[in-house]
């Protein structure tokens, strides 16, 4: 059988980092993503997906991600059913994450925490010679290839 989940998203909140009362971190948060299809007016919907992660993953997603940060989950859908004390079933579905990464770059993620300053730099190919062209092996197309 097979339970594999890859979902990328946008953060709807600030992660908080929490622990069990062993001390095992793990953080609870939803992530925003678009269907592929527009509706009738013509906008995407969204949905909202819970995902959990534990230990290091967690750590991982509360010292580096925020609201609006774009997030690449793998890992395996979850079902929390439960009855409640009146007796009435509660479905839901969760995202166990066994890893997260970094999904565009860190303009597109309004990524700012612990970015050093940058300045505007020069286009590095221009600024390199090429030197003498003289140097380099004419190689002669034949049936072969040259290397």
């Amino acid at each position: 059988m097979l339970n594999r989940v890859i979902l990328m998203g946008r953060m709807t909140a600030d992660p908080e980092l929490r622990q069990t009362q062993s001390g095992i971190s793990f953080v609870k948060f939803n992530i925003a993503v678009d269907r592929k299809f527009k509706n009738d007016n013509g906008e995407h919907q969204t949905d909202f997906i819970s995902v959990t992660a534990w230990r290091k993953t967690a750590e991982f997603v509360s010292r580096y991600f925020s609201k609006g940060q774009m997030i690449v989950i793998e890992g395996s859908l979850r079902n929390n059913n439960y009855e409640d004390q009146n007796g009435v079933k509660h479905y839901s579905m969760d995202v166990l994450a066994d890893s997260v990464s970094f999904a565009g770059s860190r303009n597109d993620n309004n990524y700012t925490a612990n970015t050093p300053q940058t300045t505007q730099v020069s286009n590095p190919v221009e600024d390199v010679p090429l030197g003498d062209l003289a140097d380099f092996e004419e190689v002669i197309a034949g049936d072969d290839p040259p290397f």
